[in-house]
């Protein structure tokens, strides 16, 4: 596959086209940094999910990433059977496993936050500092992100 395949020209001068072929462009920078440090995107997300709300339920984490709850299970049986996190009763909910990052699970979100933050500057790279800012401020209006 190309990496910008050809799109009828009223098409290519689309903002919705050219969004999606720079988050195309961004998930494929990133999705290669993280596998060199053995990790897939929705597994980073979750961990990163993790550090933020531990120890959290299982069914809280799948919401919070919008993830289907099978889907978390097999994320964090992978996670879980890499030392990354481990999974213990809820101490509000006994019936409910809580979900913690290990010390490897933290040293490794910040290896690959670090590697997920060198491929956005590489996807940046183009622009100036001053640009960058006034790009992520539209980029928040326009997805309706804080």
């Amino acid at each position: 596959m190309a990496d910008n395949p050809p799109a009828p020209s009223r098409i290519r001068t689309l903002p919705s086209w050219l969004l999606g072929r720079a988050a195309a462009r961004g998930r494929g920078l990133v999705a290669e940094a993280l596998a060199r440090h053995d990790m897939r995107m929705w597994h980073h997300v979750v961990l990163a999910a993790v550090a933020d709300l531990a120890p959290v339920a299982q069914a809280e984490l799948g919401r919070t990433v919008s993830l289907d709850p099978k889907d978390v299970v097999v994320i964090l049986n992978d996670l879980q059977a890499a030392g990354l996190v481990v999974r213990a009763p809820d101490p509000a909910d006994r019936r409910k496993n809580a979900v913690s990052l290990t010390a490897d699970g933290a040293r490794r979100l910040e290896e690959c936050s670090k590697a997920g933050e060198r491929a956005n500057d590489e996807l940046l790279a183009p622009l100036s500092a001053a640009e960058r800012d006034q790009f992520l401020d539209m980029l928040r209006r326009v997805s309706g992100v804080g």
